[in-house]
C-alpha cells in the first residue's frame, strides 16, 4: 500500500485532505510493516510489478494544487509526470523516467512487452481519451573494446592449454585420471572449481544480496564431512584401482548396483550440462550485450575443443585459473564496493546490521524453514553425496600421485569452501548497502541473480571487468568440460570395457574422445533449444525427478563404505525405496527442500540394510 490521503477536519470542521508519503507492506504471518517514504505522495497513482524486485509508480497527485482546483478548472497543469521506481530489497526510491502525460484514477496493465496506462484523468474531474504505452529499456551495456579483448585472449588462452595437454594424452589413464600427476593443491582448486560453477558465483552474492547470511551454514558443512572422506572414502577408492567410483560398487556389491550408479550419474550430468550454460548465459547477455544463443555457442565450443583435447589434464589447469580469476575478482570487487560505501567498513557493517543483513541462525525445530539444524543436517547430506558420489569429483581424489596428497587436496577444498563464501556472502551484502545508497544505479529490468555481473559492468573498470566476465564464461565452461570428461570416463569405464571382450588403448582413448565432444555438443544444442523454446518448466521438472537419484546414490555408497551385511539385491531395494520417499516427500510434504537429500540417503541405509539381512536368511 503506497501513499493515498486521509480525511481531516480544518479549523471549521469541514473536512481536507491531507496527502500521504508513507507506504506499507505485508507479511504473511508477520503482518505489516513500513517501507521506506516516497519523496512526494502519488494519490490516485497506476503503479505496476515490474522486473524482479521492482514496483513501478506512475504520476500521481502530489496534491500541490488540490487547494486551486475550482480557481485553475481547464488551466490545471495536470498532475505529476515522474516514473517512480520502488525497490523491494534495498527499500529504496528513485526517479527512473517521466510521462508525457500525467494520468490517475486509472490502472496500469502488462501487454506484451509493453507497460500500458488507459485513459484516466488528466486534470481533475476531466478524462482523458489517450492510451500511454511505454516499451521497457533495454539494460545499458558497457563492456567496451578492452574488455572484449581480454574476453577473447581469456578464451584463446583456454584453447591454448587444450593443444598444449594435448600431446601428453597417450592413453585413457592420461586422459581420465592424468597419469597421476597432478599436484595436491591443483587438484584441491580444481575439486573447489568443479563445485564453484558460474551459477553458484552468481547466486550465493545475489542471495545475502536479497536476504541474509542464513545459508551460509552451508558450506561449513564440507568441513564436516571432509573428515569422513579422507578417513573412510578416500582410501577406498585410491586402494581399489579404480578410474570410476562405480567399479567399487561392483567390487563391493554387484555389476547390477555398479550399472545403477553409472546411469544415475550419467541422466543427472546429462540432465545438468544444458542448465549450466543457459542459466548463465542469460544473466550475462543481459549486463554484457552479448546475445544468449552467442554466449552458449562460445562456451559450448571453446569448452569442447579444450577438454578433447587435453582430456582431465586441461580440465584441472583451467580450473585453477578459473578459481584464481573468480576469488580475485570477488575480492576486488569487495573492495571496489568498500571504496564507494560512506564510511568504508564501519559503514557497511552499520547499515546492514541495522537491517538486520547479518542474520545468521533461524533458532527453531520447524522443518519447513531454513532453521540452523535444517541446514546443518540437510547440507551436511547434500554435500556428502557429490563429494563421495560424483564422478566428476572422485575423478580429482584419483589424478594425484599418492592418497596422501589426494587427502590434502581435500582438506585444501574444505577449508577454501567457508572462507570464499565468507567473502561471496560478504560481497552480496556489500552490494545491499551500495544499492542502498545509490539506487539510481539500479536499473527495473534486472534480475536479482544478475546484481553482481551488473556492478562488475558497471563500476570497475575496463579490462578488469572484461576479465571477470571472462571468470563467468569460464566458470560455466568449468562445470561443463567436469561433466563431459566423467560422462566420457563412466562410458569408456563401466559400459564399453565392461562388456567389451577385447580392447585396445588406441580405439577406448578415440571413444573417450568422442563421447565427449557429444557431450559438450548435447548439452549446447539442448541449451540452445532451452533459449528459443519455452520448455525451461518442462526441463526443471525432468532436473527434479533425476535429483531423487542422488540421495539414493548417496545411500548406496554409505551402504558400500559403512556396513558389512549389506548386500546387492537389498541395497537395490533400498535405492528404490529412497527414490519413492523422496518423491512423496517434494509433492506431498511442505518439509524444507535442505533435508531432501538427508530423506533419500537415510531412507536407502535403513531399508537397504533390513532388506539385505531378510534377503540373507532368505
Amino acid at each position: 500500500m503506497i501513499s493515498g490521503a486521509e480525511l481531516h477536519p480544518d479549523s471549521t470542521g469541514k473536512p481536507v485532505r491531507r496527502y500521504l508519503r508513507d507506504g506499507y507492506r505485508y507479511r504473511p504471518g508477520e503482518g505489516w510493516e513500513p517501507i521506506a517514504d516516497l519523496p512526494h505522495p502519488v494519490v490516485a497513482a497506476p503503479a505496476l510489478a515490474y522486473g524482479s524486485s521492482h514496483i513501478l509508480v506512475f504520476g500521481g497527485d502530489d496534491g500541490e494544487l488540490a487547494s486551486r482546483m475550482w480557481e485553475l478548472k481547464e488551466k490545471h497543469p495536470g498532475f505529476r509526470r515522474d516514473v517512480l521506481a520502488y525497490h523491494t530489497i534495498t527499500d529504496t526510491w528513485a526517479v527512473v523516467d517521466s510521462l508525457p502525460l500525467g494520468l490517475v484514477t486509472t490502472t496500469a496493465c502488462s501487454w506484451r512487452d509493453l507497460a500500458v496506462l488507459p485513459g484516466g484523468e488528466d486534470r481533475p474531474g476531466h478524462r482523458s481519451p489517450r492510451v500511454l504505452a511505454a516499451e521497457a529499456l533495454p539494460v545499458p551495456r558497457h563492456l567496451g573494446a578492452l574488455d572484449f579483448s581480454v574476453l577473447g585472449l581469456y578464451f584463446l588462452g583456454l584453447i591454448l592449454m587444450g593443444f598444449y595437454f594435448s600431446g601428453r594424452e597417450k592413453s585413457t589413464a592420461d586422459f581420465f585420471i592424468a597419469g597421476r600427476r597432478i599436484p595436491w593443491w591443483a587438484a584441491g582448486l580444481s575439486i573447489f572449481g568443479t563445485q564453484l560453477s558460474a551459477i553458484t558465483y552468481m547466486a550465493v552474492p545475489a542471495k545475502s544480496y536479497a536476504t541474509d547470511w542464513v545459508f551460509y551454514l552451508s558450506p561449513i558443512c564440507i568441513l564436516l564431512i571432509a573428515p569422513l572422506l579422507v578417513r573412510y572414502y578416500l582410501p577406498i577408492f585410491r586402494r581399489s584401482n579404480i578410474t570410476t567410483a562405480y567399479e567399487y560398487l561392483e567390487i563391493r556389491f554387484n555389476l547390477a548396483v555398479r550399472l545403477f550408479g553409472s546411469v544415475a550419474f550419467l541422466l543427472f550430468q546429462l540432465g545438468r550440462v544444458a542448465i549450466v550454460l543457459y542459466l548463465p548465459a542469460i544473466a550475462l547477455a543481459t549486463v554484457t550485450g552479448v546475445d544468449v544463443l552467442t554466449s552458449i555457442l562460445l562456451m559450448g565450443i571453446i569448452a569442447v575443443l579444450y577438454t578433447v583435447l587435453g582430456g582431465i589434464e586441461a580440465v584441472i589447469w583451467t580450473d585453477v585459473l578459473q578459481v584464481i580469476v573468480l576469488l580475485g575478482g570477488a575480492f576486488l570487487s569487495l573492495v571496489v564496493v568498500l571504496t564507494r560505501i560512506d564510511g568504508g567498513a564501519t559503514g557497511l557493517l552499520h547499515v546492514a546490521a541495522s537491517d538486520h543483513k547479518f542474520h545468521l541462525f533461524n533458532w527453531t525445530w520447524d522443518a519447513t524453514v531454513a532453521s540452523v539444524w535444517v541446514v546443518l543436517v540437510g547440507n551436511f547430506f547434500a554435500q556428502l553425496a557429490p563429494y563421495s558420489t560424483d564422478q566428476s569429483v572422485i575423478q580429482r581424489y584419483l589424478t594425484t600421485p599418492d592418497e596422501r596428497q589426494a587427502a590434502k587436496s581435500i582438506w585444501m577444498n574444505a577449508f577454501m569452501s567457508p572462507i570464499s563464501s565468507a567473502i561471496f556472502f560478504l560481497l552480496g551484502t556489500a552490494l545491499y548497502v551500495f544499492y542502498k545508497h545509490h539506487p539510481q544505479a539500479l536499473h527495473p529490468g534486472l534480475q536479482t541473480d544478475a546484481i553482481f555481473p551488473w556492478f562488475i559492468v558497471q563500476q570497475l573498470p575496463a579490462g578488469i571487468s572484461g576479465l571477470l566476465i571472462a571468470g563467468l564464461f569460464a566458470a560455466s565452461m568449468s562445470s561443463l568440460d567436469s561433466s563431459m570428461n566423467s560422462v566420457a570416463a563412466v562410458v569408456v569405464t563401466d559400459f564399453y570395457r565392461r562388456f567389451a571382450r577385447s580392447v585396445s588403448e588406441t580405439r577406448a582413448l578415440r571413444l573417450a574422445r568422442w563421447v565427449t565432444a557429444a557431450v559438450g555438443l548435447f548439452g549446447t544444442v539442448t541449451a540452445l533449444v532451452l533459449a528459443t523454446v519455452p520448455i525451461a518448466s518442462l526441463w526443471d521438472v525432468f532436473l527434479r525427478l533425476l535429483s531423487f537419484l542422488g540421495g539414493a546414490l548417496s545411500g548406496v555408497f554409505l551402504l558400500a563404505v559403512f556396513t558389512k551385511r549389506a548386500n546387492g539385491p537389498g541395497t537395490l531395494v533400498g535405492a528404490a525405496a529412497a527414490v519413492l520417499v523422496l518423491a512423496w516427500a517434494q509433492a506431498f510434504t511442505p518439509i524444507h527442500f535442505f533435508l531432501h537429500a538427508a530423506i533419500g540417503s537415510v531412507t536407502c541405509v535403513v531399508v537397504g540394510y533390513a532388506a539385505s539381512l531378510i534377503l540373507n536368511r532368505a
